[in-house]
């Protein structure tokens, strides 16, 4: 009941009318960014995280919200009409999204993407409310070697999930931890890895290695692309997106099995909702496979409506472990755990308690957020594919732009806008040689984190380690990390061998071939 009590209370402070004002810009501008070609949620978030600190917390977060949620939208409306997913949680919905516009079902895919974005987000911000005290109440037992097993597990389960190379995930997570220990040490005021310049005494921003990583450096990977990617052809018709009651009655049990399979992850550390979005995918497709006519391939609505419930149930879910436990499971995440310490805010089992009207408030807005999704993205379908005939010669130069002054405006730093461009060129860099950013992102934010904990669990025993191994809770968090390790082994290596029994019985083959020419 007492969650109830507060909820209502959230709702008190999320509908005043400054408040609905900043849901409803956060979702148009969320939007707005993520149906733009090679831009997305993340970036999104991105873009705007500098342009916040003039708002009171509670504003800014909600604003973080329907921007969060808005841009999920966008992602997906790419995918569906261009076939150019704005994040890798998008990526599954191009399979039988993008089949169902070419069939000029456009309409229809729109509708089911924004239909299952509303039951996943919907039901995945009914489980934050009752999920996030419960983990704040389970992590107050969270010791120092508690907070370094979490974020051992957040470092080795992302770095070697998210990327298709271990090593590559690894190497992004070695990006993020030594730029996160650049500058003074807070315990010892001993200088590090500052090369004696004055301006990085006080360590590299966490925003401003976001916008030069996210958003930059996307501009410099489209730039260096221009002339060999052809133009985005818009495939969305005039009509306002809708399904008939046949349509909506096939694609309803593939919204449940996704929300279902979306809502755990949540809370898992795996890169966000790559994982659950090819899962819902993959089951519908074998679901599908049974039937007498299957339809995958040529424009299932139930493999567009299972990935589109999932990817959101995980992002609301995510939001739980994002408050309670200051665990961040993404890229995006990690921008929001940014913006809460940019306000001098912890995430964790005490916000509950020394923040409840922003907690509240916030939670309140994810609610909000998606009814305003559903009854502005359902009728603003077309307008929204419009933007996506903005020639990039206009469009990435402004976001250029933008980025520059976002940054200057934040720290009035000419310093800082070199380092901007230096950091944008290291995630081009990235994006070219397939090394993921989410690794980058989690091992900046949780590293000083991580660092601190384990300096406050050795004092506590004398120097003695076993203090990491002395928690019930720390254990079972190191033996749930060696079963992600396992599967993960398994995984590729049966992902490889079908690769070398193809290509040893296509030798054996080419062999028994070649040997009967010769005899003959």
């Amino acid at each position: 009941m007492d969650i109830i009590n507060s909820l209502l209370g959230g709702f008190e402070g999320a509908l005043t009318p400054i408040n609905l004002m900043w849901v409803l810009i956060g979702c148009l501008l969320g939007t707005a960014v993520g149906v733009l070609p090679g831009l997305g949620s993340s970036m999104a978030v991105a873009l705007l995280l500098p342009m916040t600190f003039a708002l009171d917390p509670t504003g800014a977060f909600i604003l973080f919200a329907g921007v969060y949620f808005g841009g999920l939208f966008g992602d997906s409306t790419m995918a569906i009409l261009m076939n150019t997913p704005g994040s890798s949680s998008a990526i599954a919905s191009t399979f039988e999204g993008h089949a169902m516009a070419k069939a000029g079902r456009a309409p229809q895919a729109l509708a089911t993407a924004a239909i299952g974005a509303f039951i996943g987000g919907f039901v995945s911000s009914i489980a934050v409310v009752f999920l996030a005290p419960a983990l704040a109440e389970l992590s107050s037992n969270f010791g120092p070697a508690e907070y370094v097993a979490l974020a051992l597990f957040a470092f080795i389960a992302t770095s070697s999930i998210v990327a298709e190379s271990v090593v590559a995930g690894l190497a992004s997570l070695t990006l993020g931890l030594g730029i996160s220990v650049i500058g003074i040490d807070s315990v010892t005021g001993t200088e590090r890895f500052t090369a004696g310049v004055p301006e990085l005494f006080d360590g590299i921003s966490l925003v401003t290695v976001t916008v030069a990583v996210l958003a930059l450096g996307e501009v410099f990977r489209v730039a260096s692309r221009a002339r060999r990617e052809p133009a985005n052809v818009s495939m969305m018709s005039s009509r306002t997106p809708r399904l008939s009651r046949v349509e909506f009655f096939n694609a309803l049990p593939a919204w449940i099995r996704g929300t279902g399979i979306g809502l755990p992850f949540g809370v898992i550390p795996v890169g966000g909702s790559e994982v659950p979005t090819f899962m819902a995918y993959s089951l519908e497709k074998k679901i599908d496979s049974r039937r007498k006519d299957p339809e995958f391939g040529m424009g299932a609505i139930r493999g567009l409506a299972a990935p589109e419930a999932a990817g959101n149930a995980t992002t609301g879910t995510a939001m739980a472990s994002l408050l309670a436990l200051g665990l961040p499971v993404s890229s995006t995440a990690a921008i929001m755990l940014a913006a809460f310490q940019q306000y001098g805010i912890q995430p964790g089992p005490l916000l509950f308690e020394r923040a409840p009207d922003l907690v509240w408030g916030l939670l309140a807005s994810f609610f909000i957020a998606m009814i305003v999704l559903l009854l502005l993205n359902l009728p603003l379908a077309p307008l929204w594919a419009k933007l996506a005939d903005i020639p990039k010669q206009y469009l990435y130069p402004g976001i250029a732009v933008f980025c520059a002054m976002g940054i200057f405006a934040t720290s009035a730093s000419i310093f800082d806008l070199w380092m901007l461009l230096l950091l944008a060129l290291l995630g081009f860099a990235m994006r070219r040689f397939g090394i993921p950013l989410a690794p980058l992102m989690i091992g900046m934010v949780l590293g000083p984190l991580m660092e601190t904990n384990v300096r406050d669990a050795l004092l506590s025993s004398g120097g003695d380690y076993s203090v990491f191994f002395s928690s019930p809770i720390a254990v079972a968090l190191y033996i749930v990390l060696a079963g992600v390790i396992a599967f993960t082994i398994v995984g590729r290596v049966r992902s490889y061998r079908p690769k070398n029994v193809e290509f040893q019985t296509t030798r054996e083959t080419n062999f028994e071939v070649s040997g009967k020419k010769r005899r003959d």
